[in-house]
C-alpha cells in the first residue's frame, strides 16, 4: 500500500497583503499550510462591521481565503469586490464581498468566528487552514517612543513619532487551534507585511510567543519587508526589524529572507516622495546577532511598485521547509 507523501508543516502569522502574497504562492507549492492572521484592524470596512455587527474584523481573514482559494478568475474577482456609489454615502460604500459573506457567516454560526472562517474555507476550496489569532476582535495599542499612547490600529502611522511598542490592554487569549497549529510546525514564518499592525499583533497573545519560543525544532523566519513604511518603519534597518520581534516576546529568530533584487530608480523616486526607502539589509549587525541571512530576489517590480513575488517568495521559504523534513 502506497505511503502519503509527508509535507513539510509550514505556519504563517500575520495579516495585509503581505501575508496573501506569500500564501498565494505557496499554496502551489507541496507544503501543509496553517494561516494564523491578525484581528487587531479597527479601520475602513472591518472597523465598521465590527462596531456595527460585532464581527471580529473580517478583512484580513478574506485576503488570506482568498489567497488560498482554488476558486480563481471571476469568482476570486467577485469575493475582493468592493462597493461604491457615486454620491460616496451608500451603506454599502467600501464594504468589500467577501467581508460581507463571512459577516453573514458568522451570524449563521451563532457568533463563531472561528467555526465561520473554517466554513468560508470549505466554500472556497482553500489549500491549507486558516485560523483567526483569537476568536475576538483585539483593539491595538502603542506607546510612541515621545511617550504618547495611541489606540487603534489605524492610527498608529499618522502620530509623527516612531513606535516603541505595540499591546493590548486587557487580556486576549489566542484561539487554541492556532496553538496548535504552531506547535507542530516544522517552519515557522512571520510576515511579510507591516511589523507593527499585522506581525506582531500576532506575537502580543501569550499563548501564541510561547508556542513560537517552545518549538525548538521548527526554523523562525522573518521575512523582510521591501521598503520601509512612513510613520510605522522609517529608517528602520532589517536587524532593528527582528530587534523589534524579539523585544515582543520572541527569543530567537534563526533565519530572515531578505530581497537582493535591485530597485529601479524611477521606482525609488516615487517611493521617495511618500518618504519610503528600500529596508537596508544591514548584514554585519544581522551576523552579530546569530541570525542566517537568506539574500533572494524576491521583488515584483511590474507597474511601478515594489512587492513581493508570490511564486519567488514562496520558493525561497520552500527551500528552507524541505530541509526540516
Amino acid at each position: 500500500m502506497p505511503v502519503s507523501p509527508t509535507y513539510p508543516k509550514v505556519a504563517a502569522l500575520g495579516g495585509g497583503t503581505g501575508l496573501s502574497s506569500l500564501l498565494r504562492g505557496l499554496k502551489h507549492f507541496p507544503v501543509d499550510i496553517s494561516a494564523i492572521v491578525t484581528v487587531a484592524d479597527d479601520g475602513g470596512s472591518s472597523g465598521i462591521l465590527h462596531r456595527e455587527l460585532k464581527v471580529p474584523p473580517p478583512g484580513d481573514i478574506r485576503n488570506v481565503l482568498v489567497a488560498l482559494s482554488g476558486a480563481e478568475g471571476l469568482f476570486r474577482d467577485l469575493l475582493q469586490f468592493r462597493f461604491s456609489s457615486d454620491e460616496g454615502h451608500h451603506y454599502l460604500d467600501g464594504h468589500s464581498m467577501g467581508n460581507l459573506l463571512l459577516t453573514a457567516m458568522f451570524s449563521l454560526t451563532d457568533g463563531n468566528f472561528v467555526k465561520a472562517v473554517e466554513n468560508m474555507g470549505k466554500v472556497l476550496n482553500i489549500k491549507g487552514r486558516v485560523y483567526p489569532a483569537c476568536p475576538t476582535a483585539a483593539i491595538l495599542h502603542a506607546e510612541l517612543e515621545d511617550g504618547r499612547l495611541v489606540t487603534g490600529e489605524s492610527q498608529l502611522a499618522f502620530q509623527g513619532s516612531r513606535i516603541h511598542r505595540v499591546f493590548f490592554d486587557h487580556d486576549t487569549h489566542a484561539e487554541p487551534q492556532a496553538v496548535h497549529a504552531i506547535e507542530q510546525a516544522d517552519l515557522i514564518v512571520l510576515g511579510p507585511g507591516s511589523l507593527f499592525t499585522s506581525v506582531l499583533p500576532n506575537l502580543l497573545l501569550p499563548e501564541i510567543a510561547d508556542a513560537v519560543n517552545r518549538n525548538e525544532h521548527a526554523d523562525k523566519v522573518y521575512i523582510c519587508n521591501l521598503m520601509t513604511e512612513h510613520g510605522e518603519t522609517d529608517g528602520m534597518t532589517a536587524s532593528q526589524h527582528i530587534q523589534a520581534i524579539l523585544d515582543h516576546g520572541i527569543s530567537k529568530v534563526s533565519k530572515v529572507i531578505v530581497n537582493d533584487e535591485a530597485i529601479p530608480e524611477d521606482a525609488l523616486q516615487r517611493y521617495a516622495e511618500e518618504e519610503a526607502q528600500p529596508v537596508d539589509n544591514d548584514f554585519a549587525k544581522l551576523a552579530d546577532m546569530g541570525i542566517e541571512v537568506i539574500p533572494s530576489r524576491i521583488a515584483d517590480l511590474r507597474d511601478g511598485t515594489v512587492r513581493h513575488d508570490p511564486i519567488k517568495l514562496a520558493a525561497a521559504v520552500y527551500a528552507i521547509a524541505l530541509g526540516k523534513v
